[in-house]
């Protein structure tokens, strides 16, 4: 169990070598008997233990490429990696194809307006079609939301509203364009605009984002935890894409992000955790995610090799599942 005096604050102010003593005593780690990984099939994951299912899971931009941010750290690169679907009638075109082909989810986004908006409400009877119809189930990430727009995908049938929340105002204007009207209140209003709407809410606070280092994480959480009680929390971390205006910048370092799990773990106790896709390859992976084990992870989206063994070796179960890893809140239900 941990350790009641680690509060959630001193947490955040421990040292590296400190956290890692922690860490490596076993204060955060996992209390429940089962560690899920999810290798959504939109990517595809094939190493020596396991290999995602083809057309299960996809992901859809309702903008295609275009996002009127155009962030530094993405600059619409993270929307080509997402089939297009600019119409309601190209969306629900898509949603049969896929349906056809095997899938059985779908993960709705897109780009921004400049006040961190997706335009969402002319697809929401769409998406209920996806839902009602074509049964599907049915992710949206939303970006800055209101009232109505939140209780427009409720009434659709979303499975499930993701939304990414930041800290930092300074991040904000570091990286976002320079046009938005976005501030940190905005992502108080989406939250609870969800959470009124009894959407399962599921927060996505990303590491690293101010140039690979820490700066406002820590405030995202607690904005969080101000506003509601989330039906699952994952922890994403920038990762320089090749082509973007930050493809230089280095990403943050893998004890930066067990600490910010660490967090996360301390202050929401119960609630499901995951460390979602976005984040570096290779061995900075690695690294990473043997470090968020033991910070109190309870998934794993696409697993390094040296995540799978040490959860192995730890004796827990492990499940896999094609879907998106935003599939953890129902499935720890079971």
């Amino acid at each position: 169990m941990i350790m009641s005096c680690l509060t959630a604050e001193v947490v955040w102010n421990l040292n590296q070598y400190d956290l890692c003593s922690f860490l490596d005593l076993g204060y955060f780690k996992p209390q429940r008997p089962v560690i899920r990984f999810y290798v959504p099939s939109f990517i595809g994951y094939t190493n020596r233990h396991f290999c995602n299912s083809a057309q299960v899971f996809s992901s859809i931009s309702v903008t295609g490429s275009t996002c009127a941010l155009n962030c530094k750290h993405c600059n619409g690169i993270l929307l080509q990696t997402m089939q297009p679907a600019i119409s309601p009638q190209k969306l629900y075109t898509l949603g049969l194809k896929l349906k056809l082909a095997g899938v059985r989810g779908v993960l709705v986004s897109g780009g921004c307006l400049v006040d961190g908006s997706v335009p969402f409400d002319e697809f929401v009877g769409v998406l209920g079609q996806f839902k009602h119809e074509l049964g599907l189930t049915v992710f949206v990430h939303t970006g800055i939301i209101g009232e109505q727009s939140a209780f427009l995908l409720k009434q659709a049938g979303a499975d499930a509203a993701l939304i990414d929340v930041l800290g930092s105002q300074k991040t904000i204007q570091t990286v976002f364009n320079t046009n938005t009207t976005l501030t940190l209140q905005d992502y108080r209003v989406s939250l609870k605009s969800l959470h009124d709407a009894q959407l399962g809410v599921i927060p996505h606070v990303i590491v690293g984002l101010n140039e690979g280092k820490l700066e406002g994480e820590f405030n995202a959480l607690k904005i969080i935890k101000e506003t509601l009680n989330p039906a699952a929390l994952v922890i994403i971390a920038f990762m320089p894409l090749p082509g973007t205006d930050m493809a230089q910048t280095p990403p943050p370092h893998p004890i930066d992000i067990a600490k910010t799990v660490a967090v996360a773990r301390t202050m929401f106790p119960h609630t499901p955790l995951a460390l979602g896709c976005m984040r570096p390859k290779g061995k900075h992976r690695a690294q990473t995610d043997v470090l968020a084990l033991k910070a109190g992870i309870d998934a794993i989206a696409f697993p390094s090799p040296e995540a799978i063994e040490y959860v192995k070796k730890n004796g827990y179960k492990t499940t896999l599942s094609s879907y998106c890893c935003a599939q953890l809140y129902q499935d720890f239900k079971l």
